[in-house]
């Protein structure tokens, strides 16, 4: 059985993460819900990504598709391909990118801007406060890899 080394360095938050004075509970419980709506946000965000760049790999494919199916003597089904789906939008009038781009400049940017504005406006900008009192309650205080923030 191994000892770990208690430490006493990194013993509390940095200013960043503490909540400043009269912030309730209830408010911080309410940033934490913001904050974890954005992540899930970001999250879809990366997925939207994810199908901009696998839809331009496929279309990329499928250019390939055509010339070995010309080549092999398939004109006909290759013309057809070419004109009917190289190229083709997938949803009316956009490229994946354009969706990304619609996403980015709509959704995206709201969300982003309103969950600062939240901050800002009720505990002075700082970000994951309710992870940060989380991680208060939930690591072991003097324990080494417990500690608060870097030493």
């Amino acid at each position: 059985m191994t000892s770990r080394t208690v430490r006493s360095e990194g013993e509390s938050p940095d200013d960043d993460h503490r909540r400043p004075a009269g912030v309730t509970d209830a408010t911080v419980e309410a940033l934490g819900k913001l904050s974890e709506a954005l992540e899930v946000a970001e999250d879809a965000r990366g997925h939207l990504y994810a199908f901009h760049r696998l839809t331009g790999q496929a279309d990329l494919a499928l250019g390939d598709a055509v010339d070995l199916l010309r080549a092999a003597g398939h004109t006909e089904l290759a013309d057809r391909i070419s004109t009917e789906l190289v190229g083709l939008n997938v949803i009316e009038g956009r490229w994946s990118f354009q969706i990304v781009e619609e996403y980015d400049d709509g959704y995206r940017d709201t969300f982003v801007a309103l969950e600062r504005e939240a901050r800002d406006e009720l505990v002075g900008g700082r970000r994951h406060l309710f992870e940060a009192e989380m991680k208060e309650k939930r690591r072991t205080h003097g324990r080494d890899g417990h500690e608060a923030r870097p030493t």
